[in-house]
């Protein structure tokens, strides 16, 4: 079986759509779950204007009957609220051009000076746009909405199975978290980053980080970062090494690489692995002796080996570039007139780290259900779990 989506709409567009296909049969579905998530994503110390506005919640339109899935595909719509100021400028339908307050409302949304570091002048020259806000709509972070709406919908099957996702916030700009001010307990973590609005557990860097955030904010600047996401008790054995494209780490690169703005993702040690030699850099394998599991006192790995999960925790770190829409703009050039001009400015954050890491969550849930449909099929919840027990006595017996 294979858990699949597609997303459509525009940031500005009258709704985010998703359908999903591959969803077992059977499972209860809890909407208010995925509209918790849909709001930790509008979270955040220095999110902008639009979140004031939008106050994102999903409708189910097919695939579910009475709070159950039917093994039929599931559609997804979040709506969009500043539609009603864009009903014009978005119109899916032809508008007279020859009405001067028509064309004055059109020509006002038209977007001619490219932004750096956005989809805008590639996207223009490979799609052959005049108008950029043809590119910024669809490339726009706000499709990230949709795919958490997904990722919930992933995580409320992999909670069949006590698979937990959560995410924290390591780095804002230059101000980093001490490691020793986090604990290592993986509750109290989820506790600390769930409580703080920037999703970072150590709140000394956290005041540091919105004392940097605010200063970017006077600049007319902005500012990225990094955030770790991990999911435990992943069973053995999620992925491959058969084929390049089912391994499981590959396949969470992409994923979480996909998120608009994220320029670099690690797993385990990262690119600390490349500097320690292999005997420190290798996860020794110890016996449990009463239950027989096998046991690893370090995780350098971050929980993938060979393709495959190997039972340890999935940690995986995304790094966040700063966003590209800035108060005080970039040297660019009008597209129309190739002449020097300033960058647009369309209202934008200042910094969406925090928000990211819960899109990230989302991405890797995806990921992690569709590898553990691939593993033990099932049409239906019972016929999942069956296969899921049986698999564990097998392993567990060796």
């Amino acid at each position: 079986m294979k858990f699949r989506f597609l997303t459509a709409g525009e940031s500005h567009g009258k709704c985010l759509t998703a359908i999903i296909e591959g969803v077992p049969a059977g499972i209860e579905i809890d909407t208010e779950f995925i509209n918790k998530q849909l709001a930790r994503r509008q979270q955040g110390y220095g999110r902008g204007g639009r979140m004031k506005i939008e106050k994102d919640r999903v409708i189910i339109n097919s695939g579910v009957r009475h709070g159950f899935t039917t093994g039929a595909p599931v559609s997804l719509v979040i709506e969009n609220k500043d539609w009603e100021n864009w009903t014009i400028p978005m119109s899916t339908e032809p508008v007279n051009l020859e009405n001067p307050e028509i064309k004055e409302i059109v020509e006002q949304k038209k977007i001619t000076h490219i932004r750096p570091g956005h989809a805008d002048l590639s996207g223009a020259l490979k799609y052959n746009q005049q108008d950029i806000r043809n590119i910024l709509e669809r490339s726009s972070a706000r499709e990230t909405a949709i795919r958490t709406a997904v990722g919930a919908f992933a995580q409320i099957i992999l909670n069949q199975f006590n698979i937990e996702i959560f995410s924290h916030v390591t780095e804002i700009g230059s101000v980093k978290i001490d490691k020793n001010n986090i604990p290592g307990d993986f509750s109290y973590l989820i506790k600390l980053a769930n409580n703080s609005d920037l999703r970072c557990a150590d709140e000394k860097a956290s005041a540091e980080m919105r004392k940097i955030i605010d200063k970017a904010a006077e600049e007319g600047d902005t500012l990225g970062g990094i955030f770790e996401i991990i999911a435990l008790n992943v069973p053995v054995g999620l992925g491959t090494f058969v084929h390049w494209d089912r391994r499981l780490d590959a396949q969470i690169a992409q994923s979480v690489m996909s998120i608009p703005a994220i320029k670099s993702v690690s797993i385990g040690a990262g690119e600390d692995s490349g500097r320690i030699m292999g005997s420190e850099m290798h996860d020794e394998i110890f016996i449990k002796s009463e239950e027989k599991d096998y046991l690893r006192k370090t995780n350098n790995a971050g929980g993938i080996e060979g393709g495959m999960s190997n039972g340890m925790p999935i940690i995986i770190k995304a790094a966040m570039k700063p966003i590209p829409t800035l108060k005080k703009p970039l040297n660019s050039i009008n597209l129309e007139t190739g002449e020097e001009h300033v960058a647009h400015y369309e209202r934008s954050d200042v910094c969406a780290v925090s928000a990211a890491s819960v899109v990230g969550e989302a991405m890797l849930a995806i990921t992690l259900v569709d590898a553990f449909l691939d593993k033990f099929g099932g049409d239906s919840l019972s016929e999942l779990k069956t296969n899921y027990e049986n698999y564990k006595k097998l392993y567990q017996s060796r």
